[in-house]
């Protein structure tokens, strides 16, 4: 069933990456660049002395502040605001901008071009985000301590890849099904998924946040979530008739 959409799909894919790199790529690479920016400081003022680093009275070193930087930096903001500004506009933005029908009057199957969009943030978002990360990683580390740390990284830069993954499909969906998506994006990620995490019961669990941190289960439950958002996402295109105004 899916072979039909291969080659299509790869020639949206091709198309959607080289929009994607020519018109957002300052965005990205802001969100990528910052934390490089943030690790450089820190990195320069722990070795001058001039600041110490204190979480409930313990001093951090180099690898705690790294793994706090993936927490808090990475999976809390730039994952989930490139999920958000990139997946909720790879249809939304052909509907906006009336330009939907050209790729509609291709013959190639709508469920073909929700996918190659899709694909192409996902290539888009790694290729910036994980050597971000790892760049953190390399100046924030002790170069002796680099060996011993090398699993844990690569943990962590699998939680960034997980959480691209699905950040990106939900919010495809979520840009696929409302005609104003990011205003109601930003409350769920800033708003929903940063107190539903502090408040008890189960209420953390109705955000995509906990099960990116939640491994190897909750990497499982992504993976589900990814699969179904797309399915989803493909069928609503393909059924939908997109009426646009003039």
């Amino acid at each position: 069933m899916m072979a039909p959409l291969v080659a299509p799909t790869r020639r949206i894919f091709e198309l959607a990456l080289g929009e994607l790199l020519a018109r957002r790529t300052a965005f990205v690479a802001i969100a990528a660049g910052a934390p490089v920016l943030l690790a450089i400081v820190a990195r320069l003022a722990l070795a001058s002395g001039t600041a110490t680093f204190v979480v409930n009275g313990n001093r951090l070193d180099t690898e705690s502040m790294f793994g706090t930087v993936v927490s808090v930096l990475y999976l809390r903001f730039v994952v989930p605001a490139l999920g958000l500004f990139y997946g909720t506009s790879l249809i939304a933005d052909e509907v906006e901008e009336k330009t939907i029908t050209y790729l509609f009057v291709r013959p190639i199957a709508r469920g073909a071009i929700v996918l190659g969009k899709y694909l192409a943030y996902l290539v888009c978002a790694l290729a910036f985000v994980l050597p971000s990360a790892a760049l953190v990683f390399t100046i924030m580390v002790p170069f002796a301590d680099m060996g011993m740390l090398f699993v844990p990284l690569l943990r962590d830069l699998g939680l960034i890849a997980l959480g691209l993954v699905a950040y990106g499909a939900v919010f495809l969906l979520v840009g696929v099904v409302f005609k104003r998506p990011l205003v109601g994006g930003l409350v769920f990620i800033f708003g929903w998924e940063p107190m539903a995490s502090v408040l008890p019961g189960y209420l953390s669990q109705f955000t995509i946040a906990h099960y990116v941190q939640a491994t190897p289960s909750g990497a499982a439950s992504l993976l589900v979530v990814t699969i179904a958002a797309l399915a989803a996402a493909m069928r609503i295109v393909e059924q939908r008739e997109y009426v646009l105004e003039q």
